[in-house]
């Protein structure tokens, strides 16, 4: 249950048309947030979801661009911005398992990672979190906002969908600390490990293999998007001493 009123207050969620990206928005814009969902240009559910979301009464609107790109996640980022008024919370959830990725790779197969492969997972999955921070710090500053950045536990030694993603998910988590110092002390920056989500990720995913995970987990059950949103809410809109920080929400797996 949300009793946080965010009535004036705004946010910006990249991967909002689906799964983790958009419980945050549901979650910011049921608080009163105004929120601007992020997807890609070419895919229908961002729009469809804005005007669901419309129709129920929230303040949404749509921020087309792909943070993988130079200059398209700039101008995104800053025409978002200047649509919403001020920036107090952007959640950097965008990110993709590899061109082509259906089922995780094995990681003793080095062939499948090539420069293709390696260039779309850390184009999108960790210089696309950098751009848009840069791009906001001076709104996030301003506002004393916070971001959240959406990792991975594979970044942090479990096995993830490949060794491209995990080693993504690593550098994320590190650069994590190094925007928290850069924003400090006005805003914060932290970040979100999600173990296995049941979410359109993972549909394709073998059963036996999903099964495996959460039968390691304590909880005996894989995350769904909105256990990570609530995460990514407090940690943004509360936990005002919490910066700099990666926290697992993976139901004990690790």
């Amino acid at each position: 249950m949300i009793t946080i009123d965010l009535t004036g207050k705004t946010a910006l969620v990249t991967g909002g048309a689906s799964g983790i990206g958009l419980a945050a928005v549901e979650l910011f814009s049921r608080a009163g947030a105004t929120v601007a969902i992020n997807h890609l240009a070419e895919d229908p559910r961002g729009e469809q979801e804005v005007r669901r979301l419309q129709s129920a009464g929230r303040r949404i609107f749509s921020a087309p661009g792909n943070v993988s790109k130079p200059g398209e996640a700039e101008r995104m980022i800053a025409a978002a911005i200047d649509r919403l008024g001020r920036l107090d919370y952007l959640v950097n959830n965008a990110g993709t398992p590899g061109p082509g990725t259906t089922a995780p790779i094995d990681l003793a197969n080095l062939d499948a990672m090539t420069e293709e492969f390696w260039s779309a997972i850390l184009n999108t999955n960790l210089i696309g979190p950098f751009r848009c921070t840069r791009a906001a710090m001076a709104a996030l500053k301003a506002s004393r906002g916070a971001v959240c950045n959406t990792a991975s536990i594979a970044g942090l030694g479990s096995i993830g969908s490949s060794i491209a993603y995990g080693a993504s998910k690593a550098g994320l988590i590190n650069l994590t600390i190094a925007l928290a110092r850069v924003l400090a002390p006005e805003a914060r920056c932290n970040a979100v490990a999600p173990g296995l989500v049941d979410s359109p990720w993972t549909k394709p995913w073998p059963d036996n293999r999903k099964t495996d995970y959460t039968e390691r987990t304590m909880l005996r059950r894989a995350a769904t998007p909105g256990d990570i949103a609530e995460v990514i809410f407090f940690l943004c809109t509360s936990a005002a001493m919490v910066t700099g920080q990666t926290l697992a929400v993976d139901g004990g797996r690790l």
